[in-house]
């Protein structure tokens, strides 16, 4: 199976999906994409990935969305993978981002949910992957996690 194309903002915010969207075409596309990642790598890419295919406000593969388009779709893209230590055309696993998240979070938070037509749909997931990871030891450090985001052995 081919890998899932993802852009950077995708590798955080599809951990706290929970079936809303823009339209039932993006969310029939989003489970779509979820199933895939449960067996498949993703590579990270960067501009439209395979989320953007069923967004409406993708037009000619930019995000002319009005939250600020793709140049704030951009600057989240490149806050994700520099909070995660990513490069785009990584070939990870989807599961192994999750442990590096819990370190990141807060600054994720603060500096790219604010103002997020979808921030109130994700805050509670947040909290609890904030709160497990407090309980569980994971610091998301990057560390941690070995050749690709795979935790080291």
């Amino acid at each position: 199976m081919d890998a899932v194309r993802l852009r950077g903002h995708h590798v955080v915010c599809l951990h706290f999906y929970q079936g809303e969207g823009y339209s039932e075409e993006f969310v029939a596309n989003l489970w779509r994409v979820m199933e895939r990642l449960e067996t498949a790598r993703f590579t990270l890419t960067e501009g439209a990935d395979d989320v953007c295919e069923s967004c409406p406000s993708l037009h000619e593969g930019v995000c002319v969305s009005e939250s600020g388009g793709e140049a704030e779709i951009r600057r989240i893209d490149a806050l994700a993978r520099e909070l995660l230590g990513l490069e785009v055309g990584a070939k990870l696993e989807f599961a192994a981002i999750r442990e590096r998240l819990v370190g990141v979070l807060p600054q994720w938070r603060a500096s790219a949910c604010a103002g997020c037509g979808f921030e109130s749909l994700c805050a509670g997931r947040i909290d609890a992957l904030v709160a497990l990871g407090a309980d569980s030891g994971l610091g998301g450090d990057s560390e941690s996690l070995g050749e690709g985001g795979a935790p080291r052995a």
